[in-house]
């Protein structure tokens, strides 16, 4: 039987990357996020044999998921990426079939196309080069940043840039600098 820990938000309260990391750093355990309206729910998962997301995935999450630009994320935002979690846990999971705690890179690519990302294969190998380990498997943590990279990258922000809808987009160095270094 799962343990579980619970961790309050007092109302109004905003997310950081810190608390978020904070808040799931309690291996074998479910998170209980108690949230001013309703609560969210990310369970321990003795397959996924997960610490919780390193400190620098965190940051990645709320760069993708503050509007704002506060560093922050509110109770909507939270919301949307807690649901966005859960979905990509359930992908990771499907593919992972074996007892190890981690996807192999083929395994990888079609948990992406599942994620509803289309890439080329060499997309797909700069991918394995930045998020596999030297056995060529990825971890839950890597798998979420990988994620989140292609999210920011593929978000209503950047196809703001496809003018024409084309494909192509154009970019000075400082919008380029704008969308990348937050994300």
């Amino acid at each position: 039987m799962p343990k579980y820990s619970y961790k309050y938000s007092p109302l109004g309260c905003n997310v950081s990357s810190e608390r978020l990391q904070s808040q799931t750093q309690i291996p074998g355990h479910a998170v209980y996020l108690f949230l001013p309206t309703s609560y969210s729910v990310f369970p321990a998962d003795r397959d996924l044999n997960t610490e919780g997301f390193s400190l620098e995935s965190c940051r990645s999450m709320i760069a993708l998921m503050d509007m704002g630009g506060t560093g922050q994320l509110n109770l909507q935002e939270f919301r949307h990426l807690w649901n966005k979690i859960r979905q990509w846990q359930g992908i990771f999971k499907h593919y992972k079939t074996d007892r190890s705690s981690s996807i192999s890179s083929y395994e990888m690519r079609n948990a992406i196309n599942d994620a509803g990302f289309r890439l080329n294969n060499q997309l797909y190998d700069i991918i394995t080069i930045r998020y596999a380990n030297e056995n060529m498997n990825i971890d839950f943590d890597s798998f979420v940043s990988c994620l989140v990279r292609l999210e920011a990258m593929f978000s209503n922000h950047t196809c703001a840039f496809d003018k024409d809808g084309d494909g192509t987009i154009s970019l000075s160095v400082l919008e380029w600098l704008q969308l990348t270094v937050y994300t």
